[in-house]
């Protein structure tokens, strides 16, 4: 039977990994690991970004901030324990889509709420805007958005939704990406779109009127303990005007800048938030459902849940548990959540080749 995690804050030094279950030799040969199979990214993110990585001028146009990269770093938790680090885990990078995981953290506040009562509801029931109208984005779900299955189809901030159509993630810049292929009915289509996220943060802005990040701050990464250093930054183009009110609303990822900057302790923070399913020193910060909602694989991708990586086919990492959960961003970020193992690992700047070898060895550390 599996320890509970500890209920209490990460700790800030390091924990003898023998006092929490773990081979220390082969955590550091892990450790070692990660820190050799680097990110083929350049560190020079914006002529990374304006190089055409994921499209062609102009539609690789930059919105918001883009900061160069650090080295590689990470972090692995076991029970609540901080049992390996490396590299500057304070320091505050772009994530790109881990931010889309965020997202999801959102709405299962906005879900708790009672903001979102019903994830099949369309979301134009309780969002007056012109991106839910139509035939079309007035029938889209609040669970087509979260399992990418919406079909949601408009420009938004500037970025039509043609250019993430036909995107292959394992493979960015191919050549159909960008097509405008005929569209399906709602529900019935799985695509990995940026525009379309940003659309479902839009709706989420409606929801909460008031800046996600702010909702961000104060109901979650005040509670963790979380430092001051992230930051979630919007488009220069993505302010909409709520109750009087000019507000940004920010993305889901870094494609064209922008996004969330945080640092691995922070986001080991995170995931340890999710490891315990919404649960901080004695508090429910999330509803507990809202995880099981968020491991529920889509029918469409069942390697996806609500703006989670599964690891239900093992494919993502062999070794990993089945029941594992992965917040994953371009360029090398993962945030891996392995219950069975009561395992947190966050890992940046790491070669996405490489993730499946450093999560073995890291299971290999596994000693009960």
């Amino acid at each position: 039977m599996p320890h509970a995690p500890a209920d209490t804050a990460v700790p800030l030094a390091p924990a003898d990994p023998a006092a929490y279950g773990l081979d220390g030799q082969r955590l550091a040969e892990a450790v070692r690991f990660a820190a050799a199979h680097e990110t083929p990214w350049p560190r020079d993110l914006r002529a990374h970004l304006e190089s055409g990585y994921f499209e062609p001028p102009p539609d690789n146009a930059i919105l918001g901030p883009v900061a160069p990269r650090g080295g590689p770093a990470g972090m692995i938790l076991r029970r609540g324990a901080v049992v390996a680090s490396w590299g500057d885990t304070a320091r505050a990078d772009m994530t790109f889509s881990v931010a889309k995981s965020y997202l999801s953290l959102l709405a299962g506040l906005a879900h708790g709420d009672g903001l979102i009562p019903d994830l099949d509801e369309p979301i134009s029931a309780r969002v007056r805007s012109p991106h839910f109208e139509g035939p079309r984005n007035g029938i889209v779900t609040w669970r087509q958005m979260l399992t990418l299955t919406s079909e949601w189809e408009g420009t938004l901030w500037g970025k039509s939704d043609v250019i993430d159509r036909n995107r292959d993630l394992k493979r960015e810049g191919n050549a159909k990406k960008g097509e405008a292929r005929p569209l399906r009915a709602p529900g019935t289509f799985w695509e990995y779109n940026d525009v379309r996220v940003n659309a479902l943060s839009l709706a989420l802005l409606h929801l909460f009127r008031r800046p996600l990040p702010e909702v961000f701050r104060a109901r979650i990464m005040e509670p963790i303990g979380a430092s001051r250093d992230w930051a979630w930054h919007a488009y220069e183009t993505a302010r909409v005007t709520i109750d009087g009110e000019e507000m940004p609303s920010v993305p889901g990822g870094g494609h064209w800048g922008g996004g969330v900057f945080i640092g691995a302790a922070d986001q080991a923070r995170i995931g340890l938030l999710v490891a315990r399913r919404g649960r901080w020193d004695g508090r429910q910060l999330i509803a507990e459902p809202w995880f099981d909602a968020i491991a529920a694989p889509c029918a469409l991708k069942p390697d996806y849940g609500l703006l989670w990586w599964l690891n239900t086919d093992g494919a993502r990492a062999p070794a990993a548990s089945p029941r594992s959960l992965f917040a994953s961003g371009a360029g090398g970020h993962v945030t891996w959540i392995d219950p069975e193992r009561e395992l947190v690992s966050v890992t940046r700047w790491l070669d996405p080749e490489a993730f499946a070898g450093y999560a073995a060895r890291v299971v290999a550390a596994v000693r009960d």
